[in-house]
Formats: structure tokens, C-alpha cells, sequence
């Protein structure tokens, strides 16, 4: 395939997260055309003319949007943001019930209106919903997917980065596994350059030991609730990532990024929706299945699978 020219985005929700994701898809230029849609039009109409007075000063990208589903029509990807908001001591697991019911009704509508869209979810729990999605939608799992683990993964990075004293493009690491409670780093493959993590020195002395990653790991794991509890929201983070993953489908960048999608037979896992190492193109997502896990890290995966299955069992998917 080749990158997709004048090309659409429809987000669907303008809460916090889909207003971010719209701000930032403008602000980096991921799409010519932007379009966000929700049923409260009062909302997302003032949301829309917020973004279009500063239109000036971003780029190519134009913004429209309503409460009409016409602004979906012909979207080349749909990013789904609508549905429950996470509060303060709940885990995403909680909202799957609610978002799920939200997916039945909303999804068989967008489909209809953009049918050849790569459709990117980023509600939460995402990777559940992404399975319920797949199967809603019937459409291969290469076109149903949700953002995963990519904030996770910059979380990572850029606590990596801080502590070893580089530039976060310069660290190689990945969280993978469920987008919650469950998931992990990847230490296995991770390195700063070539160096391997553990090998890292700064000053003639070693940056990290077993401790300090399992520290920095718990500490990613539970970055959104920290953030929840002093807003409300994640939004910003996200809303960039989503840009990300979005010029990764609409640039053709065959760009490898830790979303989430089903998973059939990996490491004996097959049904259940987890973060890997993925290549993401105009044809949208097809996981990594040569990344290394070692023992331990497969055995992690596994569990975060049987936690999501749990969970998809209860509802029914």
C-alpha cells in the first residue's frame, strides 16, 4: 500500500482524550482533514470552533465536526474515544461492561458511514473492547486495533531517559501485555543505543540494577492513576499518541509501535487483545511475532492474557 493523500480523521467523542487527539493530530499535521463527532452538539460544536479559530497557525490540517454521523463519512481512520471516564480508584478493567454497550450501538454506525477505515480505539479497557470490536465489526484484526501500550511505552522511555542522561529516541524499551494492571517491560531486549540497559554507566557508574527497574516499572503501571487523581483525566499523553499511531497508518510508515490488537496462536495466546511489537501501515497492524520473550516475560504475557480472558468471559466475548 501506499500513504493515503488528503486524507480524513474522524474522532469519535470530544471529551478530553478526543479533543486532545484532535488538537494534537492539527498541531503535527497527521491528517489534511480532521473531523470529531459526538451526540452532545452543544459541545462538540463549541470544541470544533475552538480548534478552527486556531487553525491559522497549524498547518494543512482543516476541522469540522458536529453531532451528525455525515462527518464520518468516507474517514480513512476512525479513532474511538467515547464512552465511560475513569474515576479515581477505578481500574479500566471496571468501565468494560459500560464501553462495551457503547461499542455495540455506536460501531455498526461508523462502519456503515466509513467502511474502509482503519478504525484505532483508545476507550477504556482498550484491549478488551478490541476484541468486542473485531467481533462487532467483523472485520480482520489487522484493521481493529487500539493504542495498547504506546503511552505506556513513552512513560518508559522517558523515565529511562531521565535517569541514564540521553535523549528518549536514544532508548530502546517496550511495555507490553495489557494496557493496565498487568502489563510489563520488556527488559529482556531493552538498551539504551546498543548498550544494554543493565551495562548503562553514567559518570563510571551503573545506572540501573534489578530493583531500580522494578521500581520504574511499578511506577509506569500506575502513572494514570497518579495522574487521574490530580485531574481527573489523562488526555494530553494520550491524545499525542494517538496522533502518532495515526500518521503511522495514514503515512504507510510501517512503523513498528506496541498497539494492541487480537493475537492468534503467539506464545500459545490466541482470542485475547495484548500489546507486542507491531508494523503499522495503511493496512493497518500486524504484530511482531519474532520479538523475543524471555521465559519469565512469556509466562508474564500469558497471565495478562488469562486476567483479559477473565474479564471477556464475564461479558460474554
Amino acid at each position: 500500500m501506499s500513504a493515503i493523500e488528503n486524507s480524513t480523521l474522524a474522532i469519535v467523542g470530544a471529551g478530553s482524550v478526543g479533543t486532545a487527539t484532535a488538537y494534537a493530530a492539527m498541531i503535527r499535521g497527521s491528517a489534511r482533514h480532521v473531523r470529531l463527532y459526538d451526540i452532545d452538539a452543544a459541545r462538540v460544536e463549541a470544541e470544533v470552533l475552538d480548534l478552527a479559530h486556531g487553525s491559522q497557525f497549524t498547518g494543512a490540517s482543516d476541522i469540522d465536526g458536529g453531532a451528525d454521523l455525515r462527518h464520518v463519512e468516507g474517514a480513512d481512520v476512525v479513532v474511538i474515544t467515547a464512552g465511560a471516564k475513569q474515576h479515581p480508584g477505578q481500574t479500566r478493567l471496571d468501565l468494560a461492561g459500560t464501553n462495551v454497550d457503547i461499542l455495540r450501538g455506536m460501531l455498526p454506525q461508523l462502519l456503515e458511514r466509513a467502511p474502509d477505515a482503519v478504525f484505532l480505539l483508545v476507550t477504556n479497557p482498550c484491549d478488551v473492547l478490541t476484541v468486542a470490536a473485531q467481533q462487532i465489526t467483523g472485520l480482520p484484526s489487522s484493521r481493529v486495533f487500539s493504542s495498547g501500550t504506546v503511552l505506556d511505552t513513552a512513560r518508559l522511555r522517558w523515565k529511562l531517559a531521565q535517569r541514564a542522561g540521553v535523549a528518549q529516541s536514544s532508548v530502546h524499551a517496550h511495555i507490553v501485555g495489557e494496557h493496565g494492571d498487568t502489563e510489563f517491560p520488556l527488559w529482556s531486549a531493552a538498551s539504551i543505543g546498543v548498550t544494554p540497559l543493565l551495562d548503562w554507566e553514567r559518570d563510571g557508574l551503573r545506572v540501573f540494577d534489578a530493583e531500580e527497574l522494578e521500581t520504574l516499572s511499578e511506577e509506569v503501571r500506575n502513572a494514570a492513576y497518579q495522574v487521574i487523581a490530580g485531574k481527573g483525566a489523562t488526555n494530553y499523553a494520550i491524545g499525542l499518541s494517538a496522533a502518532r499511531i495515526v500518521e503511522a497508518v495514514l503515512g504507510d510508515e510501517h512503523a513498528i509501535l506496541p498497539v494492541s490488537s487480537v493475537l492468534e496462536g503467539f506464545l500459545d495466546i490466541s482470542g485475547v487483545a495484548l500489546s507486542i511489537p507491531s508494523v503499522v501501515s495503511a493496512g493497518g497492524v500486524q504484530p511482531v511475532t519474532t520479538t523475543p520473550f524471555a521465559q519469565n516475560e512469556a509466562q508474564a504475557l500469558r497471565e495478562s492474557a488469562r486476567a483479559l480472558g477473565k474479564v471477556q468471559a464475564s461479558l460474554g466475548i
